[in-house]
Parts: structure tokens; C-alpha cells; sequence
């Protein structure tokens, strides 16, 4: 396992720039239509969020304002968790196998550990 150790520098940025990547398609589908989606309507809750993902994601991926986009985008995650999925309810609806919500809570901790880690290497801006 030790072998495998070398290649964690590389690992990181890809996995950096395949989540932002997938994250924006997210944003694409609300803002823009794409992958049969329908365009959410200006200045809406939804459109707020495409534009954190489209956005966000971009700038994961790219690693330019890495840390920011993550910022944004673990945060929307957070809520869409919390006010989606969950609801506030008590019982079941809690945990995340039941309420579907698996995607939003991985997607606000996976982006939370790039806002800690930076963009890495592969990024646009390497100090931000």
C-alpha cells in the first residue's frame, strides 16, 4: 500500500475536478436547460442554487477560487440537505438512505474537504 501513497497528490485534484465537473451539470440542468431539465425562473430559490452550482462547480474543477466555490457549494448543499430532505421532521426522515438526501450531504462534505484543501495541484490559481 505504501506504493499507492505516490499517487495521492494526483488523486486529489482528480477527484477535485470530476466532482466540480458533475456538480455544475447540476446547475446547467436549472439555469440552462440542459440534460432534460427545465430552466428555473430568474432571481427563484432554484435558480439561486443552479447558479452556486454552475458556478461553484466550475470553479472547483478548475481550481480557479477553488476554495470559494467549494464554500458556496458545501453551504447550499447544507441546506438543500436540512430543507429538502430532512425537513425538520424527527424519526426516519432523518438519515439519509430514507430521505434520498445521500447525494446533497456527500456533495457538502466532499466540498468542505476541497474548501480545506485548496485547489491542489492541476489548478488554475494555486494560492487562493
Amino acid at each position: 500500500m505504501k506504493r499507492l501513497e505516490r499517487y495521492a497528490d494526483y488523486a486529489y485534484p482528480l477527484l477535485r475536478i470530476v466532482a466540480g465537473l458533475m456538480f455544475s451539470c447540476h446547475g446547467a440542468q436549472k439555469l440552462l436547460g440542459l440534460f432534460a431539465g427545465t430552466k428555473a425562473t430568474v432571481g427563484s430559490q432554484l435558480w439561486f442554487a443552479g447558479t452556486i452550482e454552475l458556478v461553484g462547480g466550475l470553479a472547483i474543477a478548475l481550481g480557479l477560487w477553488a476554495r470559494v466555490g467549494a464554500l458556496f457549494a458545501s453551504g447550499e448543499m447544507a441546506v438543500a440537505y436540512l430543507h429538502i430532505h430532512w425537513k425538520f421532521q424527527l424519526g426516519s426522515q432523518f438519515f439519509p438512505i430514507t430521505n434520498k438526501g445521500e447525494l446533497a450531504l456527500l456533495y457538502c462534505f466532499l466540498f468542505l474537504f476541497v474548501f480545506f484543501r485548496g485547489g491542489g495541484k492541476w489548478s488554475l490559481i494555486k494560492r487562493i
